[in-house]
């Protein structure tokens, strides 16, 4: 990815090094709702502001949580969790300058993913208020919680924050087998795409409704939440790429990052074998192909993945 020299984002908070606390209970899980692409809700459902102090307590992690720590990601949401074991992998792993330059990197993506959204949403005549980034070390205290680095990169919609140790970069290529500058911002495009869906009601929305869901249907249900940040952050590969940002080889970083990352894959790794009804993100096909229809189209209607099969 074309990145240095880029502007970088002003909405970078630095905690590197600041510490915090132990993952608690984080309160129920924020989810999805009926529609696709840039929706604005008006009442019902709950809105993108009205609805965010309900919010607080809610938090959308990356899939690897379940199998970097051995816990359920919605049992740790639910608050049913009261900790996490450390991660298996070092969360220190890069030199001092090594982050530095992670941090730089994950600026200009931030300041790429304000511009594109900025756009999106000033084409149906709103504003995009936008996310903070909060880079931590180890352990950081959030609107949804006290959090460490073994849950991954996450999104709060208390606070409206993305939360990311930058050591994952390391853990995404060393233990998932996803390397590559153009994986790395996969995977925060994804994130940000969560701060839309809180925007527009998604997330809000799923939360109201899963009080009365199963686990089973919760899950299903979480499936396609993520499946629709995927999509959205290939939406941001297409503007990437008008942008002329990208490399050879950038967008096969990403799909290659999404397959590693995918339900089924992951559990096979860990386990040996699937259990489907635990899919909580998706399964690698499914990851990969709504990656790909946002990377295709470049637009965010394209990323209705509450109607019919995914």
């Amino acid at each position: 990815m074309k990145w240095q020299g880029r502007q970088r984002s002003s909405n970078i908070e630095d905690r590197r090094g600041a510490g915090g606390g132990r993952l608690g209970g984080l309160g129920g899980l924020g989810g999805l709702g009926r529609g696709g692409g840039i929706r604005i809700p008006t009442g019902g459902g709950g809105g993108s502001r009205g609805g965010i102090s309900s919010l607080i307590g809610i938090v959308v992690v990356l899939g690897i949580i379940w199998f970097a720590t051995g816990i359920n990601p919605i049992d740790i949401l639910s608050g049913s969790s009261s900790s996490a074991p450390a991660s298996n992998v070092s969360s220190r792993e890069l030199p001092a300058e090594g982050e530095d330059q992670l941090a730089d990197f994950v600026a200009v993506v931030v300041k790429e993913t304000e511009d594109l959204w900025s756009e999106q949403f000033a084409a149906i005549g709103e504003d995009y208020p936008e996310p903070n980034v909060v880079l931590f070390t180890d352990a950081v205290n959030t609107a949804c919680g006290a959090a460490d680095a073994s849950v991954g990169p996450f999104y709060c919609p208390g606070d409206q924050k993305v939360y990311i140790d930058l050591s994952f970069y390391d853990q995404l290529h060393q233990q998932f087998g996803a390397p590559g500058d153009f994986a790395q911002a996969y995977v925060l495009a994804h994130e940000v795409g969560h701060h839309v869906q809180n925007l527009t009601g998604v997330l809000s929305e799923f939360n109201q409704r899963r009080q009365s869901m199963s686990q089973e249907e919760a899950n299903a249900y979480s499936v396609r939440v993520e499946l629709q940040a995927d999509c959205y952050a290939g939406v941001w590969a297409n503007y990437a790429g008008q942008q002329n940002l990208l490399d050879n080889g950038d967008i096969e970083e990403a799909l290659n990052a999404a397959n590693q990352i995918g339900d089924d894959t992951l559990q096979k790794r860990m386990q040996g074998f699937a259990v489907p009804k635990t899919f909580n993100h998706g399964t690698s096909a499914q990851r990969q192909s709504w990656f790909e229809r946002g990377y295709r189209s470049g637009d965010p209607g394209d990323c209705d993945t509450f109607s019919g099969n995914i």
